[in-house]
């Protein structure tokens, strides 16, 4: 799941580029989503469900895209940004992606959130050909321009999170035992895959390890058996809603 931090500054890109295209183009031609005077932009976002609280991050893009309406659009055009809840269930997100892009007729989809949902929309929007831009999770298949050219990907991919976390882990507590704690979804293994990689040889150290389902509605069991083994670090893949980020010296 990604960190909140750096969205702005997708949406400022967005905003300087259509501004750049739009300025250069001057046939009066536009795919769907697109005219003289708007721009539909689709999102998707877990505003129910069990990553709720990610949807602040939907509601903030809104307020930006408010604001450049507010402050003239881009070169006169308005932007209608149409955000749909899929409450962090894939089916939900096929089937808003499906609503945006038949019904509603986007330009493309901006920053649809988590890892399953984007997996789940991505063959169906390179099929239609619709942009599935800034796709707002770090998993490694969304840098795939050779397959899916369709879909570009926005932050530093979870592979490269996870050996941060290793090469950490190497440096300052060479000597550490792990057991490592993983959301069981592609951005868990992509996490997982990082951290056993950057430890290379040292793989050893990661004595345990556990998965969870966004969905569980505990974790207590997973916690208990982990907690059975003599380790320093507790290491969390994951972002849901209730799991936590990490902690780097518990036990």
């Amino acid at each position: 799941m990604p960190a909140r931090s750096g969205y702005i500054g997708a949406i400022v890109a967005f905003a300087s580029a259509a501004l750049i295209t739009t300025s250069a183009t001057a046939q009066k031609k536009y795919d769907p989503g697109a005219s003289d005077g708007e721009i539909k932009i689709g999102n998707i976002m877990p505003y129910s469900g069990p990553a709720s609280s990610y949807g602040v991050i939907g509601k903030t893009e809104a307020a930006f895209f408010r604001m450049i309406n507010e402050q003239g659009g881009i070169n006169g055009r308005k932007i209608t940004f149409i955000s749909y809840d899929d409450a962090y269930s894939p089916p939900k997100a096929i089937e808003q992606a499906r609503k945006l892009v038949e019904s509603d007729e986007v330009l493309l989809i901006f920053q649809a959130l988590g890892t399953p949902s984007n997996s789940a929309i991505m063959k169906y929007m390179n099929a239609k050909k619709v942009p599935q831009l800034f796709v707002a999770s770090g998993g490694t298949k969304f840098g795939d321009p050779k397959n899916f050219p369709w879909t570009m990907g926005f932050q530093p991919n979870y592979q490269s999170e996870g050996r941060i976390y290793a090469k950490y882990i190497r440096d300052k507590f060479p000597d550490s035992k792990i057991a490592v704690f993983w959301q069981n979804d592609d951005a868990g293994k992509d996490q997982f895959k990082g951290l056993k990689d950057g430890l290379g040889d040292k793989a050893g150290m990661i004595i345990a390890d556990k998965s969870y389902e966004v969905s569980d509605p505990s974790i207590d069991s997973q916690i208990v058996a982990l907690h059975r083994f003599r380790r320093r670090h507790l290491l969390l893949l994951g972002g849901a809603e209730g799991i936590g980020a990490g902690d780097p010296q518990s036990g």
